[in-house]
This record gives C-alpha cells, structure tokens and sequence, in this order.
C-alpha cells in the first residue's frame, strides 16, 4: 500500500536524538520533509541528509521543518547528526512501525538484515496531508530534491 498526495499523512511519535518523543502533529500550520532512509552512517544516506542539510537555508521562511527517520538507535542517530552537522531532528523508528506504515520497508535488505527503511522522501502540508511522496525500491538512488523543493514552495 503506498501512500498518495492528497491521503491524510499517518500520525506517528517517535524518539529524538535528544530522547524526547516527537510527534508529526507537533507541527501543524507548518509544512514537514520527512526523509526516510536505510542506515545511519552509510554512504548514500550521508549524501541524502547532507544534501538537506547544504540546502537547508533554501527552507528559511517557506515554514517547513525537516525530519530525518530511520530504523537506527536514538543513540546511534545522535552520534550520525554530530558528525555530520546536521540542522534538523533525526527520529528513531527502532521498533519499525512507522517505515510499515508509510509504505518504505524492506523486509530483507542487504547482508541479510531484515527490516530496514527504504529511502523515501514525504511532504506534508500544513493541514497534515501528505503533497508529495517518494519511495525509492533502489537504496542506491536519491530522491528528487527539486521536486521535494517545488512542493514545499
């Protein structure tokens, strides 16, 4: 089941890097970027949420907000947005649920792990509807930030 622009976006609340809970109705009246993606410290994960991160400023006043989720540890992400400067909250999805919800899981990824999120990138609307979505079947592809940008404007 895929999830389609104009579909209520799933609510959900999740761990921070901080270890404080996060909920998607938090930000309401604001425009979110969810980026879904594999694992922390990867290759094409750095360049997805550096790619974020180097355009971050493009977001200033547009009042959206970004949030990077992942099935990685609070810890773990903690340690992934230190080193990488990242301006934006990561989410821990540790127990899975919401990737399944959102349509981006893979039940077996590479080295034989088993659920992890497929890189997938979301935008939701100040009423909490989801306007553009993306799940990439190809970890090794990057979605398409021009159209994430052209969504959020």
């Amino acid at each position: 089941m895929s999830l389609q622009p104009g579909s209520p976006a799933p609510q959900f609340t999740l761990v921070s890097t901080a270890r404080k809970e996060v909920s998607l109705s938090d930000f309401k009246g604001k425009k979110v970027i969810l980026h879904f993606f594999p694992m922390a410290f990867t290759s094409i994960c750095t360049t997805q949420l550096c790619t974020m991160r180097d355009n971050f400023g493009y977001y200033d006043g547009l009042n959206a907000v970004i949030l990077g989720i992942s099935v990685d540890s609070p810890f773990t992400l903690a340690k992934f947005k230190e080193e990488n400067n990242y301006q934006f909250e990561l989410l821990s999805d540790f127990n899975k649920e919401v990737s399944k919800v959102y349509g981006c899981f893979y039940e077996e990824f590479v080295l034989g792990l088993k659920g992890v999120s497929k890189r997938a990138a979301f935008v939701i609307d100040e009423n909490q509807n989801i306007i553009y979505a993306e799940v990439l079947e190809v970890a090794t592809d990057l979605p398409n930030f021009n159209a994430i940008a052209a969504a959020v404007k």
